[in-house]
């Protein structure tokens, strides 16, 4: 064969091996996050060309580390599944309990405002969410009044407070939508849902349709596909786009991320929250969150360093935003949210121990004078004095007789630790008033009664309730109290036939669930559950769970 000859077959042997050999760089990874149904990975699988698509399941069971050992290997990922149940906002978990594995949010926010897992996050086109409410629009935050309030006293005109306090609740709604874009930067296309998620079957079968009909090439392109949101839009498939330079949200995400950095020591973090502290109130406000969790996360011998030591004296010695705090929080709307910021001024040396205590007690009268104490601020008086602390500064209230005899601010006053107080609440739970009852509620679910001669007591006075309601309601109270007193139990079966309310039987019925019933002589118990029991349409119920046990063969 001639040398021109022999080159040119080998030029063109070498041209088909070209066209035949598929081009490694033109292959996409998917990359899988598994915490709960498999199913749409199976099917992806299946489904896409075994000679486009690479797949990587970073989920390593029994490792808890597992994404910062899929970070520490290098995996470039072009695609990203997550599969898992998602509970509103804080972590991807699955409902098997044979799987340990799940996937944190603020472990994503670590690894993409650290910059350090590059081949997951650098080089994504698509992101699909399997998971109920993953890019959810609702706010988790909103700007309360107080916010609008500190920007006047601060200076600003009344047109710019209403401007800025709308930025703000802009900025920082916290929806699971910002955060899943603030983690996925710049990622073209962001797949999830809105409210309710698919189950794994329906979601996998649901994808199988998709590719029957879909586009070639279009599945990991980066281009939004309007025939798989469609698809899935009985059950609120949404997508967007990752935050990009651009976007509104850029600078709010520069600022989170420093919480979350592990390029920023500990020092540098301390400094910056020193930064936030020094702005205006309304935005310390807005980011509350991410203060107090940062601050709570330093433990005793980080704080001892030197460099983080010298940075939280820094904030103790700032007057002027103390007293700028100290103003907000005293303004501030919400209970809750005032105590937590009284909890945060002791951890800046801002406030002793002892101006915590007389803070709280100035708070709890504000809310006192106020006369519309609810369920939320008696579980948050109970709470804040988990270890009796605030009793004895009972003597700071000054109340008037009308305002100690309502039943929201008695319990509330119980809660603090006020013997009367506490009687008027027990009294209440056996009243006609079902509000009144729903209080005794709320304080009993705090601070349970411990005392049997007490708990007989209240059974004598709940068994001469007349029905409705409140009675099933203090029924139910009584319920979450171990009962293992023959009087009380007795009363309680005492009171089945002589009740015209089917909830009054349901609820006896739950009660005798929980107590030790077997102390009762279980044939005439089932005569008398069977005799007496009221008709209802409304299926199996607690009284036939019970009937069920009485009736069971004893071991």
């Amino acid at each position: 064969m001639p040398r021109r000859l022999a080159v040119a077959s080998f030029l063109a042997a070498a041209a088909l091996t070209v066209v035949l050999v598929p081009d490694a760089a033109a292959r996409k990874t998917v990359c899988t996050i598994t915490v709960n149904s498999s199913d749409e990975r199976e099917l992806l699988k299946q489904r896409l060309p075994q000679g486009d698509f690479d797949f990587v399941e970073l989920v390593e069971h029994g490792r808890p580390d597992w994404l910062a050992s899929a970070c520490r290997k290098g995996v470039q990922c072009d695609v990203l599944v997550v599969s898992g149940h998602f509970d509103g906002g804080t972590d991807f978990y699955s409902d098997r309990l044979d799987v340990r594995e799940s996937l944190s949010v603020a472990e994503l926010e670590r690894a993409s405002c650290s910059d350090s897992c590059p081949g997951v996050f650098a080089h994504l086109k698509e992101v699909y969410l399997f998971g109920c409410n993953t890019l959810n629009a609702e706010a988790m935050q909103s700007a309360s009044a107080e916010i609008g309030r500190s920007l006047l006293r601060a200076g600003h005109p009344a047109a710019d407070a209403e401007r800025i306090t709308r930025l703000l609740a802009e900025q920082h709604a916290n929806s699971n939508r910002d955060r899943m874009r603030s983690i996925f930067k710049d990622v073209p296309v962001l797949y999830g849902f809105s409210s309710k998620a698919p189950l794994g079957p329906y979601a996998a079968a649901t994808l199988d349709r998709y590719f029957k009909t879909a586009p070639a090439g279009e599945f990991g392109s980066g281009q939004p596909s309007a025939k798989l949101v469609g698809l899935f839009a009985p059950v609120s498939m949404t997508t967007t786009t990752g935050v990009t330079a651009n976007d509104t949200l850029a600078t709010h995400r520069a600022e989170v991320c420093r919480f979350s950095d592990d390029r920023l020591d500990a020092a540098q973090k301390v400094g910056f929250m020193h930064v936030l502290l020094q702005r205006d109130m309304a935005e310390v406000r807005m980011f509350l969150d991410q203060i107090e969790r940062y601050a709570g996360s330093l433990d005793a011998d980080t704080r001892r360093q030197p460099d983080v030591a010298a940075a939280l004296e820094a904030i103790g010695r700032d007057t002027a935003a103390r007293t700028r705090y100290v103003e907000f929080l005293r303004d501030a709307d919400q209970p809750a949210v005032r105590a937590r910021m009284i909890e945060l001024a002791g951890t800046f040396g801002w406030m002793a121990p002892v101006e915590q205590r007389a803070e709280l007690i100035r708070m709890i009268g504000d809310e006192l004078a106020r006369n519309a104490v609810t369920a939320a601020e008696v579980s948050l008086a109970c709470a804040l004095n988990r270890d009796d602390v605030l009793r004895p500064e009972l003597t700071r209230l000054s109340l008037s007789p009308a305002q100690v005899g309502k039943i929201p601010n008695a319990a509330l006053l119980a809660c603090l630790g006020s013997p009367e107080a506490r009687q008027r609440v027990l009294t209440a739970l056996t009243s006609t008033d079902d509000d009144d009852v729903k209080m005794a509620q709320v304080y009993l679910h705090h601070r349970p009664i411990d005392d049997v001669a007490e708990l007989r007591g209240l059974t004598t006075g709940i068994v001469r309730m007349t029905g409705g309601d409140a009675q099933v309601r203090a029924l139910d109270t009584l319920a979450r109290h171990p009962l293992a007193d023959r009087a009380i139990l007795d009363d309680l079966v005492a009171l089945y036939p002589r009740t015209r309310s089917v909830g009054v039987q349901r609820a006896i019925a739950a009660i005798l669930l929980r107590s030790d019933y077997a102390s009762l002589p279980r044939a005439e118990l089932a005569q008398t559950l069977r005799q007496h029991r009221l008709r209802s349409a409304e299926g199996p119920d607690s009284i036939d769970v019970l009937l069920r046990r009485l009736q069971a063969p004893t071991g």
